[in-house]
């Protein structure tokens, strides 16, 4: 029983601070909003999320453009740390040509915006070779998630013992199997609550991508504004829908931590 409620402490304190400040926001929120007469309409919100027809449930705008967001956050995300660890290697290799560009290609993502850089994927370079909003918004966000990414996996892969590498060799392990079996399990499990924050990070992200047009989460919500002008009810709800994402996303992660860090304990 203690086990079980140790396991599932962290969690607990993270939702119940969560609670108490949601709750604060709350109050402050709606007492201005009695000040400005705002006449709250959160009966109608249900509507934008799952509706009841001919005996079946339909999801709505809100939870269509969730999935979009999903969908791209997903293959953003393994993009992103297929990105990373290709420029991670780069980066540490033995080739003055792939360093070069590794350390250039992290230098401009990371002191440029990206709504720019979505601007310059989706009106110049996505006409030229011809990728459509969504593959230049998975695209976008993998890029400027990458370069963030190569960086923690580096410092992650700077701070595995070269004995470990030597060991290695002595055991006549291949370069691949040296990485995949030895070296990225732990550089993984040392770098987990950074890389953790990258994944919650390229899901706020992909909010941006709304401006290309694409039918995710704030687009939809965006739609729904437009008709109804509610823009309190419409951008709380989104904002909650974010935030249950990215909680699970938190979660899940403090749990795989636990057990890597038990796992090599």
């Amino acid at each position: 029983m203690n086990k079980g409620l140790a396991f599932f402490k962290p969690a607990l304190l993270a939702l119940g601070q969560i609670i108490i400040l949601f709750s604060s926001i709350v109050y402050i929120i709606n007492s201005g909003a009695q000040v400005m007469g705002y006449s709250w309409q959160w009966d109608r919100v249900p509507d934008f999320i799952l509706v009841y027809e001919d005996g079946e449930w339909w999801a709505t705008e809100l939870l269509s453009g969730l999935w979009v967001t999903m969908q791209i956050s997903f293959f953003s995300l393994f993009a992103t740390f297929l990105i990373g660890l290709i420029t991670t290697l780069a980066r540490v290799s033995s080739s003055i040509s792939a360093r070069l560009l590794s350390r250039l290609y992290i230098e401009i993502i990371r002191n440029t915006p990206l709504l720019v850089q979505i601007y310059i994927l989706y009106f110049v370079l996505g006409p030229v070779i011809g990728l459509d909003r969504f593959t230049t918004a998975v695209l976008a966000l993998a890029l400027f998630q990458g370069a963030y990414t190569a960086e923690i996996l580096r410092s992650g892969l700077n701070s595995i013992p070269t004995g470990q590498f030597e060991a290695c060799r002595t055991l006549g392990l291949s370069s691949f199997s040296t990485y995949y079996y030895v070296i990225l399990p732990q550089v993984i499990q040392r770098t987990l609550p950074p890389l953790t924050n990258e994944i919650v990070s390229l899901v706020k992200n992909s909010s941006i991508v709304s401006v290309m047009a694409i039918f995710d989460l704030t687009t939809e919500g965006r739609n729904i504004i437009a008709d109804t002008a509610m823009p309190f009810e419409i951008w709380f709800t989104v904002a909650i829908i974010y935030l249950c994402l990215t909680v699970t996303i938190s979660f899940f992660a403090a749990q795989l931590e636990t057990k890597l860090g038990a796992h090599w304990r």
